[in-house]
């Protein structure tokens, strides 16, 4: 029997150095790396998003990095075809390939598959982008209670990517987002070996504050004001560039943006560990 093709994957907290790692262990293992971030997907936004530049790369391919524009849908069920996709490419030339990120959905979806849901016709993404851009989060959250109540009561409802693809979901298929989901793991044809970073809590928070304070050095404000007519999109929906929004409407100052910028990083970095350690580690 031939042996299995393997798939690395470098998950950890943001922060943290994955990126580093990924390169180095695609550079001993000669191949490439797919990106599992959901954020650094999209065009437009590479500060923010921590997108590593092309002396961090090494010469090293990094797939799903800067390929979408920030208007486009992206979803976990959309992740896990593309990088099976490009990993099944890669393995016709090498026996290993890198997956580095640290979007929990992306990663989840890559190892255990995600459920077959309905494909959501474009006329109701948009209808519903448009309501909920007119309406307020609050009237997507209540929507979601109204359509799905057991799904309400278990999801983060400050998460308005996830409340949002539930009610989509819920509308395409006439029933509920909890009645399609099945739970089920898949097993994949491959080797998946983990390799999981994980700092002491004060060293990662150190390095987060660090980072944010590198990232408006290198131009953060003037990247969110590149994109802030674009305000209204769900890419768009993530730390530091949502806190530099509330600067530009006056509803903050710029030195107490940055701080919301490090602590609400630092509490999503936390809600990354939690899931890593009741998944992964």
């Amino acid at each position: 029997m031939p042996a299995l093709k393997k798939m690395i994957l470098v998950i950890g907290a943001t922060a943290t150095g994955k990126s580093d790692l990924a390169v180095r262990l695609a550079l001993e293992n000669d191949t490439e790396i797919i990106s599992a971030d959901s954020r650094q997907i999209y065009k437009g936004i590479p500060i923010v998003t921590a997108v590593p530049d092309e002396s961090q790369r090494m010469g090293v391919t990094h797939h799903l990095m800067e390929v979408l524009p920030l208007d486009a849908y992206y979803s976990a069920a959309m992740f896990e075809e593309d990088a099976l996709r490009i990993a099944r490419e890669v393995w016709k030339r090498r026996d290993t390939v890198i997956v580095c990120g640290g979007s929990m959905m992306y990663v989840d979806a890559l190892l255990h598959g995600i459920d077959q849901l309905p494909t959501v016709p474009e006329e109701v993404r948009r209808t519903l982008a448009e309501d909920h851009a007119r309406n307020g989060d609050d009237w997507l959250r209540e929507r979601l209670r109204t359509l799905d109540p057991e799904y309400y009561a278990e999801v983060d409802l400050k998460n308005m990517k996830r409340v949002f693809h539930a009610v989509e979901i819920c509308i395409s298929a006439g029933t509920t987002y909890s009645s399609l989901r099945t739970g089920k793991k898949v097993e994949r044809e491959f080797e998946i070996e983990k390799k999981v970073i994980d700092l002491p809590r004060e060293q990662l928070f150190d390095r987060i504050n660090r980072r944010v304070l590198k990232m408006v050095e290198n131009g953060l404000e003037e990247e969110a004001r590149r994109v802030y007519h674009l305000r209204h999109l769900n890419s768009l929906n993530t730390v530091g560039i949502k806190e530099m929004f509330d600067y530009f409407d006056g509803r903050t100052d710029f030195d107490t943006a940055v701080g919301k910028i490090q602590k609400n990083t630092r509490v999503y970095a936390k809600k990354q560990l939690t899931w890593l350690k009741k998944r992964l580690i």
